[in-house]
């Protein structure tokens, strides 16, 4: 599927008469006076992503004029949470609104190789969303599960064009890109081939006059180290591991970024040109931490840590017609959040059978609203990482090591206040635990990585990982008082 006359054919119209009836019918009920019709979504992912890696999260060096447009005309979260510091483990989050650890696939650090993914009947967001009449596309990364058992057509997208693992060359498309469940040969800097076939979505959409969710997930800035031009390097690279460490720059960092940021912009413009602009959704995030070239600041650590570096991300929602701009939120939120949030704007619900762990944000975001505290855990199995956020306090085990921090006043993780306040410690150790026993336990069989001193400079010491497997034991359970 190549052109927008095909997408519309082969796609949009499959669900087009459901869409209208939907509208017919009143789908618009949760939605607040002052909108008829239920928003259109587009939710656009960027992969490795730094915290700092765009000029309206304060990178200097970089011009992002439409991301930055996003964020001027909509709210821009500054205490922002990726579900884990890799990336299918927090793709299976943002899909299932749930911890990505009650799924066999998200325990996967990431999914590399093992028969493994999402399981079709798991509800998504997608095919919530298609339940009460939306149309659904996936335009870019999946690595969420290979055929023949797993796939975005198996959970509730109608339409999808990208690849299926986790990180493919720019030029050469590794073999892995598909139109549906067909493989193709297209020639093209692939973030420009994303951008260019979700205009197409959107035009083929709009002329359906159907309500819209369209994933957009760039695989920008992951490696390899390829902008625009570097089709040297794609050819340097044929049959070596795109997992390169001797390849890269800032600078041909900063050229991925920018890209992604023109396709974004390109998209933007479908949407204006097409008078959708005001009532479409736009969230604009990153499914971990910046990996080795990103900028973090003002957190340590990166991709593969629970370090703030490896979880903390940009994250930007955008709804003209229904949300002021201009504006920042201090409100703690997590990749998790945007299921029930988006489905609360689409005016539904969340399957009962699988409830989210995450929260609706809309309420959080009206004007003057106070942020509410949040609770909120990670794990990671290298290195045998562990993480629980309370209000502005962290706990955090790397290894042996343990800490307590409140990253509100200290985000850099520096003063360990495990010692001063030894009862909040001690609190969140235990709610960790209690937390960790409710999913599944880690296993000696996931994939898991870490950056090792050999690898890059700033990680003296640290060896490869273990894959070996650290269930600690629940906690005990109160002792009766038998009087």
């Amino acid at each position: 599927m190549s052109v927008a006359g095909e997408v519309s054919r082969r796609t949009v119209l499959r669900g087009a008469a459901l869409g209208l009836a939907a509208l017919a019918s009143g789908a618009d009920r949760g939605l607040a006076a002052g909108t008829s019709a239920p928003p259109n979504i587009v939710f656009i992912l960027a992969d490795d992503l730094g915290y700092a890696d765009v000029a309206c999260y304060g990178r200097p060096d970089l011009r992002t004029p439409n991301i930055d447009r996003l964020a001027a005309h909509g709210v821009r979260f500054l205490q922002a949470y990726a579900n884990s510091a890799v990336c299918s483990a927090t793709r299976t989050a943002l899909i299932t609104g749930r911890y990505q650890y009650r799924l066999p696939v998200g325990l996967e650090e990431p999914l590399a190789g093992r028969d493994l993914g999402l399981p079709p009947g798991v509800p998504t967001l997608p095919s919530l969303l298609k339940k009460a009449g939306y149309g659904t596309a996936l335009v870019g990364k999946w690595h969420l599960g290979q055929l023949p058992k797993y796939g975005p057509l198996k959970s509730g997208y109608d339409h999808f064009y990208g690849f299926r693992g986790g990180a493919v060359d720019y030029y050469t498309h590794s073999n892995d890109l598909w139109d549906e469940d067909v493989r193709v040969d297209q020639h093209g800097y692939l973030t420009d081939l994303l951008g260019a076939h979700a205009v197409d979505v959107v035009n083929a959409f709009a002329k359906a006059r159907q309500p819209f969710l369209l994933s957009l997930h760039f695989n920008a800035p992951h490696w390899p180290w390829e902008a625009p031009g570097d089709e040297a390097e794609s050819q340097r690279l044929i049959g070596r591991s795109l997992w390169d460490f001797d390849g890269g720059s800032q600078k041909t960092y900063e050229r991925m970024i920018e890209d992604m940021d023109t396709q974004i912009g390109r998209v933007m413009a479908a949407l204006e040109s097409n008078g959708l602009a005001g009532n479409t959704i736009v969230v604009f995030t990153s499914d971990n931490g910046g990996e080795r070239f990103a900028d973090t600041w003002p957190f340590t650590g990166r991709k593969s840590e629970l370090l703030e570096g490896g979880l903390r991300i940009p994250a930007i929602l955008s709804w003209p017609a229904r949300l002021a701009g201009g504006r920042t939120s201090d409100q703690v939120m997590i990749t998790m959040d945007w299921l029930p949030t988006l489905l609360a704007a689409a005016g539904t619900t969340p399957d009962p059978s699988f409830p989210p762990d995450g929260i609706n944000l809309l309420p959080l975001l009206s004007p003057g609203a106070a942020p509410v505290p949040r609770k909120l855990f990670w794990r990671y199995k290298a290195n045998a990482q562990r993480a629980a956020r309370d209000g502005d306090f962290k706990y955090l085990k790397i290894l042996e090591n343990t800490f307590l921090f409140n990253v509100v006043d200290d985000p850099m993780e520096r003063a360990n206040l495990k010692g001063r306040h030894p009862e909040i410690y001690d609190r969140l150790v235990d709610e960790w635990g209690e937390w960790n026993a409710s999913m599944l336990p880690e296993n000696d069989e996931s994939y898991t990585f870490n950056f090792t001193g050999a690898q890059l400079a700033d990680h003296i010491g640290t060896p490869p990982t273990s894959t070996k497997a650290d269930n600690p034991s629940p906690p005990a359970a109160p002792a009766l008082n038998p009087h």
